[in-house]
């Protein structure tokens, strides 16, 4: 198989960088104002799905009956506090080698994606200056199904030119996994095993990569 055959699509998320601490602050900005509980272990839910159900998840414990309308404004300012926050961001927030592998790969022909659930996933790759090594990103708002549909994952690749079963998936989360395993492509999970348990691999972190090592399940 060439190398130009075969394509990697990372998810952005705790793979690339790491902005959960952001999407946590925001989101708890926004839920002590509406006076709704939301703490860390509620915020593991978050991981992997859209805005909007994240917003529904925060909003399951609320008394308060919210419209259409309502919900799309409260989204848009808890949007509004992210990208506040990621405009801090810089190459010094790529996580452990992230830089590296995807020098790597770009260097060796390999195809690259982005199947990010964050519609903010653009500006956020430009400013850790990483945008250049992507052949394909997902505009997350074509999506019209969160992960673990393997809708976005199908999206990177048709957009990549190539097929799942040569294609390797890189999540940190449970949804991303199981959206990578129903593309049919091979999983590779950033994290700890107990939790990535369906993943075909899982490492700590991408200094851990090893694309030949991936090479032979693919086809």
């Amino acid at each position: 198989m060439n190398r130009s055959d075969a394509g990697v699509v990372f998810d952005l998320d705790g793979v690339i960088t790491d902005t959960a601490e952001y999407h946590y602050t925001a989101w708890k900005s926004l839920a002590d104002r509406l006076g709704v509980p939301f703490d860390r272990q509620l915020n593991e839910r978050l991981k992997g799905v859209s805005r909007m159900e994240s917003l529904e998840i925060i909003l399951e414990s609320s008394d308060r009956v919210f419209t259409d309308e309502q919900k799309t404004k409260l989204a848009a300012e808890k949007n509004t506090a992210y990208v506040a926050l990621i405009e801090t961001i810089t190459p010094e927030n790529l996580l452990p080698g992230a830089q590296e592998i995807l020098e790597l790969l770009k260097r060796e022909g390999y195809r690259i994606g982005l199947a990010s659930a964050s519609k903010n996933a653009l500006p956020v790759i430009k400013s850790l200056q990483v945008a250049e090594y992507f052949d394909y990103i997902v505009n997350a708002a074509t999506i019209k199904n969160s992960k673990p549909d393997p809708e976005i994952f199908f999206a990177a690749v048709s957009g990549l030119g190539l097929t799942p079963e040569v294609c390797i998936g890189v999540e940190d989360a449970i949804a991303g996994i199981k959206a990578i395993k129903a593309a049919g492509m091979f999983a590779v999970g950033v994290g700890k095993p107990d939790i990535l348990c369906q993943a075909d691999v899982v490492i700590k972190n991408l200094r851990e990569f090893k694309i030949e090592d991936y090479l032979q399940y693919v086809r």
